[in-house]
């Protein structure tokens, strides 16, 4: 019989069992996103009068005040993905530390992945932005779904699966409220802005949270998992 040297770990942690909310979040998600590119690519009527008539109703219009729209770029700002490195660079740095290669690989496909997932469906459904002079029709980017509504559901998704393990009960309600204040707030200064449409930013938020969930899923990642942070 051979005995595990001292300071070394004689039990491996087995795969965790996925929950089945979760699982039927991300296949609800992944249908979203299909089901609403399935609308743009054929021009379904009732979706495209809805998302005109949201975009006519929300945009802060043409003649915005200045001080108005440098409001709206920094409250949309948490949607890039430079902002995304930014918050999750020190958490990598201190996983890499910890040797904690699966849960950092994790957070980099999590996370940065979501954001060449969005590019390929954005060419894919190929919808132009709302015309809106100093909206959409500033841009040549296309417009479904809103890459910085997924961006900001994936920084949440991740956030909160990576901490979920260290929180209290009360502290998980508070960060998840947290969470899906700052992704609607985002999703909202899309359409303020004038450059997505509705069915862009529900396609984004659902993109952001069901490919965080699948790559969590695939890599083991979710609470109690091989590259799940161990409670305190």
């Amino acid at each position: 019989m051979s005995v595990p040297p001292v300071g070394t770990a004689d039990v491996t942690r087995a795969r965790a069992s996925v929950p089945v909310p979760l699982v039927v979040a991300t296949v609800v998600g992944a249908a979203v996103v299909a089901l609403l590119g399935a609308g743009v690519r054929t021009d379904l009527g009732p979706q495209l009068r809805l998302d005109a008539a949201v975009s006519e109703a929300l945009y802060a219009g043409d003649d915005r005040a200045r001080a108005l729209d440098w409001l709206l770029e920094v409250l949309t700002a948490p949607g890039l993905t430079w902002v995304r490195l930014l918050v999750f660079l020190p958490a990598l740095i201190w996983l890499v530390r910890r040797r904690a290669w699966r849960t950092a690989a994790w957070v980099v496909l999590a996370a940065g992945g979501v954001a060449a997932v969005t590019a390929v469906l954005k060419d894919f459904f190929g919808r132009v932005r709302p015309p809106f002079a100093d909206g959409g029709a500033r841009y040549e980017s296309l417009s479904y779904p809103s890459g910085h509504s997924s961006g900001i559901a994936a920084l949440v998704t991740v956030a909160l699966v990576l901490a979920w393990p260290s929180l209290t009960a009360s502290a998980r309600r508070a960060w998840l409220a947290a969470g899906l204040v700052l992704v609607v707030l985002v999703g909202l200064t899309r359409m303020w802005l004038g450059v997505h449409y509705l069915s862009d930013v529900l396609g984004g938020w659902a993109l952001g949270i069901s490919w965080c969930l699948l790559v969590a899923v695939l890599l083991d990642a979710l609470p109690g998992g091989r590259a799940a942070l161990p409670p305190r």
